[in-house]
């Protein structure tokens, strides 16, 4: 059974197959319904239904679940509409099929990334961690193209909640650079806690996951982790280091910036460590200064 599993697919050259489809042309595995689609990949797998039971039956032991087991009698319900399968028995048959599960969810009404929108709609005020995965290679995602022009470059602030514009991409182009999502942070022109490791001015990436405080265990200062803070009256970049119920921020010593205590419960809340930077090594103000090399002053950015 499991050598047809592994073998490549048998598909029976089409009669009629025209070099360009027009761009309207959709394939009718896409516009079948999705049992009629399930039963369609099973037969050009050459995939009995006793075989489907048998490879079931092998999932729901290692699963310790027996809702992964699907008999033929279920099977045919499936591929006759009768009635909509558990994600249980989705689950085993794209792992028998070699289907991606979010695309059959889908063919099923459910588009995954379409928490993020309700997220976003059910809990707009709460900082919180969120999902990273991108689901669908076809699917879009928003990148900003504008910043707000009310945006204060001299303060330091989470650049998500900047964005004047945003647009579309596909997600494909990027997973190889960007595995799971990040939360962005900017150093704002007059914050110079960092300075000099850390630039006003700098775009930081930020990974929600690391959000404990480490104590220990780097050998230098440019191995210590830096984490960037929500506060009430704004946010801050620095070392950090935890106190029993007080989070102390630890600026770099010759920023001649003070070290400060925050209440963790009350007045701070660690959003991440900083994984990535983006930083100028030429101020701002210097740039128009070296022939050939002008880079954009934040009033020409926001247009």
């Amino acid at each position: 059974m499991f050598s047809k599993l592994n073998s490549p697919a048998r598909v029976k050259p089409a009669t009629e197959s025209p070099e360009r489809p027009s761009p309207k042309t959709v394939p009718a595995e896409v516009k079948s319904p999705p049992g009629q689609y399930l039963k369609a990949v099973r037969d050009r797998l050459q995939i009995g239904m006793r075989e489907v039971q048998d490879a079931s039956m092998v999932i729901a032991a290692e699963e310790g679940n027996p809702n992964f087991y699907v008999s033929p009698a279920r099977l045919t319900q499936i591929e006759n509409e009768e009635s909509i399968p558990s994600v249980y028995k989705l689950f085993s048959l794209c792992s028998i099929y070699g289907l991606d599960l979010n695309d059959v969810l889908g063919r099923y009404g459910v588009n995954a990334n379409r928490t993020r929108a309700y997220r976003t709609r059910f809990l707009p005020e709460i900082t919180r961690t969120t999902s990273a995965e991108i689901y669908g290679f076809q699917d879009k995602v928003l990148v900003p193209v504008r910043i707000d022009p009310t945006f204060r470059w001299e303060t330091t602030q989470l650049v998500n909640r900047v964005v004047a514009m945003w647009g579309e991409i596909p997600a494909a182009f990027l997973l190889n650079s960007s595995p799971h999502r990040h939360t962005y942070g900017y150093i704002g022109l007059a914050d110079r806690t960092m300075f000099p490791l850390l630039r006003p001015g700098s775009l930081v990436m930020i990974d929600p996951e690391r959000r404990r405080v480490a104590q220990d265990g780097w050998k230098s200062e440019f191995e210590r982790p830096v984490y960037f803070v929500e506060l009430r009256n704004g946010y801050r970049c620095a070392w950090c280091q935890v106190e029993g119920s007080r989070l102390i921020l630890i600026p770099y010593p010759v920023s001649n910036v003070p070290i400060q205590s925050f209440n963790l419960t009350t007045e701070a809340e660690v959003l991440g460590q900083v994984v990535g930077v983006a930083m100028r090594l030429v101020p701002p103000n210097m740039s128009s200064q070296v022939p050939g090399s002008k880079l954009p002053a934040p009033s020409e950015i926001v247009r």
